[in-house]
């Protein structure tokens, strides 16, 4: 067989042996240092070396070098010597006789003169070269095959590297991602996004500063729709645990034994429909925050199993031997009684102990009514948002309508009572009448229809024309005589404009 045939083959045994080693799951660095040494034992290709492009400046690195005391800090600028040729030009350079290439610097110090030297571009897409691979061969036979078979070397790494710096991009890309939405869910959950300068509210506040700074199980009390995940949300982004997972789970939606496989997780196989290992969501919340809403719904069997978790931290996946610790921070949530559910043996005495370590109290909205004009303008905004950003604006005489009421299902009412008056009204702006509109003035209670009407300036700059006559409407009782005398205007003036401005008058 003709030394040439023997080359050739050699070399197909070769590129497969650096496939191979491409294809493993070994980190960059190890994968060219073992190409490097194939190229040496097997190809006569010595003092191999990869260098890699800086995305930054352009220059080139030693990524990996075969041999022993080299200095590896070496740095290639763009045209600088023989290397910074082949960066410039983008193609194979083949040296005959290293001493008769003035380009050559021997910056390394590790290349006999007297042999050849081939370097070839590491190139990828748009022809793009991130870096280059250069050898030394042990003699002059068969340049121009060495030479192609160091491009097919070549190719398959720079093919290799390209992959990893897209998965390195695209990870960054993720990683930024990442952190812009934590930034965004801390900025949303600051304790000044909480809507509200009541005086019961203030005191919420004093209450949640202070027990985001402790690890401590926190049972947040109150009506449906108070806000109480709002609230249980800004305690775990303003806590230690804020870079930790935040997980909820509404208690009362699932049955025990989903409830069980939910919050403990499952083996392969512990119940029908198992077809692989789960991870609950005590597991999934270690070193984070699980919110448990609706706690005071879950059985008395159930109850065991949780004070577990609770006192000891620890529990077993369902079908499962293995104990498995967590460290995981309870806010939990109810609108029931549990001192009476407690006092009937309905709720464990000592469940309700572990978890009203700290007691939130959340006011109902009919407590703060005071809050309503900050709580729709913020409403608003984010229906808006859902709308597709269409401008929605609130007048102060719905707001007064919107102060009268009693909101028995809270600022979720609130929210669902504004989003049909946005649907209601064709230009986006709310007023008394479209309010009135969604049924709402006539579920406001008699204790309830004198509130804020007594104060209305009716000299507001700020206020327009069809304002200012509904508003003293409102403080007259509907009484036109009344209400023209609080405009200084004639009767016959007053039913003119409630004619031209299209108020709906209210019959008392």
């Amino acid at each position: 067989m003709s030394e040439r045939l023997l080359m050739v083959e050699s070399e197909l045994d070769t590129l497969f042996l650096v496939s191979q080693i491409l294809n493993s799951t070994h980190d960059l660095r190890s994968k060219l240092k073992g190409i490097l040494e194939i190229l040496h034992k097997r190809s006569g290709l010595h003092f191999g070396m990869i260098t890699l492009r800086d995305v930054d400046d352009d220059s080139m690195s030693i990524c990996e070098i075969y041999g022993d005391g080299i200095d590896r800090t070496i740095r290639y600028q763009p045209g600088e010597g023989l290397v910074g040729a082949i960066l410039d030009e983008g193609s194979t350079i083949v040296v005959e006789r290293i001493a008769d290439e003035p380009r050559f610097l021997s910056r390394l110090g590790v290349y006999n003169p007297e042999l050849p030297f081939i370097g070839s571009p590491l190139a990828v897409e748009q022809g793009e070269v991130v870096g280059i691979l250069a050898a030394q061969p042990c003699n002059a036979k068969f340049l121009g095959e060495r030479a192609r078979f160091m491009e097919m070397v070549a190719n398959l790494i720079a093919h290799s590297v390209n992959m990893l710096r897209v998965m390195e991009r695209k990870q960054n890309e993720l990683t930024s991602e990442r952190d812009y939405l934590k930034q965004t869910l801390v900025k949303n959950y600051r304790f000044e996004n909480i809507i509200g300068h009541s005086e019961p509210m203030l005191k919420v506040f004093d209450i949640i500063r202070q027990v985001a700074k402790w690890h401590t199980t926190i049972l947040i009390r109150g009506e449906s729709g108070t806000g109480k995940e709002v609230v249980a949300s800004s305690i775990h982004f303003n806590s230690a645990c804020a870079n930790g997972p935040f997980l909820k789970l509404n208690c009362a939606a699932l049955p025990d034994t989903l409830l069980e496989s939910e919050l403990f997780g499952h083996e392969k196989g512990a119940f029908s429909g198992a077809i692989g290992q789960r991870k609950g969501r005590f597991e999934l919340a270690d070193n984070g925050t699980l919110f448990l809403d609706e706690i005071g719904e879950i059985s008395a069997s159930f109850q065991a199993k949780l004070l577990r978790v609770l006192q000891e931290g620890e529990f077993e996946r369902v079908g499962g031997v293995r104990t498995l610790k967590v460290n995981v921070r309870i806010i939990a949530a109810t609108n029931r009684n549990l001192e009476q559910e407690v006092a009937d043996g309905a709720f464990r005495e000592d469940l309700y102990y572990r978890l009203n370590v700290m007691p939130i109290h959340m006011p109902p909205l009919r407590e703060r009514i005071e809050d309503i004009p900050e709580l729709a303008s913020f409403l608003l905004n984010r229906i808006s948002r859902q709308q597709g950003g269409r401008p929605l604006e609130i007048k102060e005489s719905a707001i007064r309508i919107l102060m009268k009421h009693d909101w028995p299902g809270n600022v979720r009412e609130l929210e669902n009572r504004l989003e049909r008056a946005a649907i209601m009204s064709p230009e986006g702006i709310i007023d008394r009448d479209v309010i009135a509109s969604t049924g709402l003035e006539n579920e406001i209670g008699i204790s309830r229809t004198a509130y804020a009407v007594k104060h209305i300036d009716l000299h507001d700059e700020n206020m327009d024309e069809r304002e200012r006559v509904i508003a003293a409407l409102e403080q007259s009782g509907w009484v036109q005589a009344k209400a023209a005398r609080l405009l200084d205007m004639t009767p016959r003036q007053i039913a003119y404009r409630i004619q031209t401005l299209n108020i709906n008058v209210k019959q008392i």
